[in-house]
């Protein structure tokens, strides 16, 4: 069996939008993609590590612990050995309370593969491979969070180029989750139910590649 490891956010931990409640796992796309998985003959678990709120590199000014570097090695030493992680992190950068851009967000990805990279997993155990997600653009937000994210549309744009340019460049895998779904149509930031279905199982189909090839 092989472990995928998703480090993530609201969008990966399954925030309904315009609510606190949250998606079923079955019903989230480390779910889906778990379960489709399993369907397609792969003998898979998928763990996640999904935190609300969580940058790439960054303090949340108001939440302690959203820094997504902080334990990151640990939790690499923690769910060893691992096939694949799974990276999908940015949004929360483009908080109205941080000035960043895409450019900083790809600076930021960059160095938690160098954090994966360098955790001290047991000797022996492989290194896994890293697949990196962007997340889908931000949309005008709404509702209850539209004063936390705003300008976040602005500041974000190019987002998914400078991933991808990243992921090369540190010999990556790269995945747009916008090539298959928009941002919520409640606020503009999350995933719906069925935006979760379908990245769900787009992310099946590119990882299930991934892992025949390892």
């Amino acid at each position: 069996m092989q472990q995928i490891l998703v480090y993530g956010d609201s969008l990966s931990w399954g925030i309904v939008p315009g609510t606190r409640q949250r998606l079923a796992f079955d019903a989230r796309w480390p779910g889906v993609m778990e379960i489709s998985l399993e369907s397609k003959g792969q003998a898979v678990r998928v763990i996640e590590d999904c935190l609300n709120g969580r940058r790439t590199v960054w303090d949340d000014p108001y939440k302690a612990g959203r820094n997504g570097i902080e334990g990151l090695a640990q939790r690499m030493e923690i769910h060893a050995p691992l096939a694949l992680v799974i990276v999908l992190l940015g949004t929360n950068d483009f908080q109205s309370m941080h000035q960043f851009n895409a450019w900083h967000s790809a600076q930021g990805i960059a160095a938690l593969v160098n954090a994966i990279r360098q955790a001290p997993i047991e000797p022996g155990m492989p290194l896994p491979a890293i697949l990196i997600v962007a997340p889908p653009p931000l949309d005008v937000p709404k509702g209850p969070l539209a004063p936390k994210f705003e300008g976040g549309q602005e500041k974000s744009i190019g987002l998914a180029a400078a991933y991808e340019d990243m992921a090369a460049s540190l010999g990556c895998h790269f995945f747009d989750a916008g090539s298959v779904t928009l941002s919520s149509r409640v606020d503009g930031i999350h995933l719906d139910a069925g935006q979760h279905q379908i990245l769900g199982q787009a992310m099946s189909f590119f990882v299930a590649a991934l892992l025949r090839a390892n």
